[in-house]
């Protein structure tokens, strides 16, 4: 018997359970969460604010006795295997701190305009030595003719080089390539500014324990933890703890050196340890006025040059990371494409003037001196700009300089230790404009801070002491070169996180990148808050063409 359709039913739905709680929000379970902030809200005073005439003349003095440690530590190297004696080593000190009051004068005004103090650069450590090994195999009558043969040598040769950041800058290339930068990129570049530094840090103190020691420890429970002990306290000590701190570790340094603590200690020891091993004292002039040509014509050696010019590239790299660090302590925005363009081609005319004037090493943006900015909260323009005063004043007044000159090293190391660590953290704190929970993000900045510390290490431990470094090619210049470019952790980490950062899936990650933060920052007319920050003195920018701000 057939069977009617309307017999036939449905089988019984299945009911999905109810839905059940949307899960926890873990963020919320452990916390507050914080917003991006694109200003320090700690700083006391920001980059276009000053404060009182009588505490800003402290604050940049403050700055001079910091940014003295790297100059005295490049003359104390280079002079004596350039066969230069102790009045030589005092004239060069005075030489590099005059340049550096006008480079930083220049800088604030022209340049950056960010409160960066410029001074002497390491990376010029080893063309330089080139130079001196190159010497060392020469006869000469005496000791003081191999000197100035030397050091007219390096004169050429930062006159010729200075002309690769004047190009880059002025030429609009070196802007242009910042604009692939990115915050994902710039994390890693700050951060090993700082990082990269670290053998400036403990094993320079540790050279004295004695002193270097008791003053990063000094330093740190003065300036952060007595402070807190009554209200006027906390803003003198935040201040001027550096100082107070200098006075009396160096004055616990002199007591030991007058007590006979170091008397049989080794050579090494005594000069990182005592006062009086630096003979700057008694040798400096009571004044010297740099001129052009002091040590007499320059000598161009086309074998050197090329080993500068290496230098001269690293210096840009270098001070690019250390204007991004400088703007995030003082308040501004990140430095403009332009703003970078000029900022290096002014870097490179102060390197002519460097090389006319007779200095041993090119300039760069000083990494200790910003971190001070964050030490103090303060990052006002005029501050460092007064610091200049003090620069050259002690650089033509030879016995004021030098009484300051004379501070054992090793209590500038253990100031470099905090110092240092700022400027690194600094660096990591842009990674908040970039999605740090994506796993592309973390490999770019993983790989290019550690590839950032680890190739210029290995290129450090493998650098014989005359400078000959890993790369032993026939052509001295092309070692130079090489050498002196991967010793740099910014440089390094600058080209490694802009390839990654511009190559793995940049246009599909670009909003995780940060680039909608970043890129208003970059344009002339992004932000008007760039103008505010990086204009021109005096009206200057309403006579300046624009292809040239």
């Amino acid at each position: 018997m057939g069977r009617d359709s309307d017999n036939h039913q449905a089988p019984p739905s299945v009911q999905a359970p109810p839905p059940g709680p949307p899960p926890q929000n873990l963020g919320l379970s452990r916390g507050p969460t914080w917003t991006p902030a694109e200003q320090l809200l700690q700083l006391h005073y920001c980059i276009h604010s000053n404060p009182s005439w009588p505490e800003a003349l402290l604050l940049a003095f403050q700055h001079y006795i910091v940014m003295l440690g790297t100059t005295v530590m490049i003359a104390s190297y280079l002079v004596p295997q350039m066969g230069g004696s102790h009045r030589d080593k005092a004239c060069v000190i005075q030489t590099l701190l005059f340049m550096s009051g006008i480079n930083t004068l220049l800088q604030t005004w022209f340049g950056s305009r960010l409160p960066v103090i410029m001074g002497g650069s390491l990376a010029f450590y080893l063309p330089v030595m080139s130079i001196i090994n190159d010497y060392n195999d020469q006869t000469f009558p005496s000791e003081n003719q191999r000197f100035r043969y030397t050091i007219r040598t390096i004169q050429g040769s930062l006159i010729v080089s200075s002309f690769v950041n004047i190009f880059l800058g002025y030429s609009r290339t070196w802007g242009n390539l910042t604009k692939f930068f990115s915050p994902i990129s710039i994390v890693p570049v700050v951060c090993v500014v700082g990082l990269g530094l670290f053998g400036r840090g403990f094993p320079m103190l540790a050279d004295c324990v004695q002193i270097g020691l008791p003053m990063l420890l000094l330093l740190i429970i003065t300036q952060q933890y007595l402070k807190h002990l009554h209200a006027k306290a906390h803003h003198v000590l935040e201040r001027f703890a550096l100082l107070i701190c200098i006075a009396i570790i160096w004055a616990f340094a002199a007591i030991l050196t007058v007590a006979g603590a170091y008397n049989t200690s080794k050579e090494k020891t005594q000069t990182s340890c005592r006062t009086d091993r630096s003979y700057l004292l008694t040798r400096a002039p009571w004044i010297y006025v740099p001129y052009p040509f002091q040590w007499g014509t320059p000598i161009f050696k086309a074998s050197h040059v090329f080993g500068m010019m290496g230098a001269a590239l690293v210096t840009s790299f270098e001070s690019t990371g250390t204007f991004f660090a400088a703007a995030r302590l003082s308040g501004a925005t990140p430095p403009p494409a332009r703003v970078l363009s000029r900022s290096i081609g002014l870097q490179g005319i102060s390197m002519l003037i460097e090389g006319i004037c007779g200095s041993v090493v090119g300039t760069t943006a000083s990494v200790e001196n910003v971190g001070l900015l964050g030490l103090t909260h303060i990052g006002s323009r005029r501050v460092v700009q007064m610091s200049c005063g003090f620069m050259t004043l002690c650089s033509i007044f030879g016995k004021f300089g030098a009484f300051f000159a004379s501070i054992p090293l090793p209590i500038f190391a253990a100031i470099y230790c905090v110092l240092f660590g700022i400027v690194a953290a600094t660096g990591i704190s842009f990674i908040q404009f970039a999605n740090n929970n994506s796993i592309r993000n973390i490999y770019v900045f993983g790989l290019t801070l550690f590839l950032g510390i680890s190739i210029p290490q290995y290129f450090v431990m493998n650098t014989a002491p005359d400078g000959h470094g890993p790369v032993r090619t026939n052509g001295g210049w092309f070692n130079d070169i090489l050498n002196t470019i991967f010793s740099s952790p910014p440089t390094v980490a600058i080209i490694v996180g802009t390839v990654l950062d511009n190559t793995l899936e940049a246009k599909q990650t670009a909003v995780d990148r940060g680039l909608p933060w970043w890129v208003p920052f970059q344009k002339r007319k992004g932000d008007v808050r760039n103008d505010e920050f990086y204009r021109f003195p005096l009206r200057l920018t309403e006579y300046i063409p624009s292809r040239f701000l």
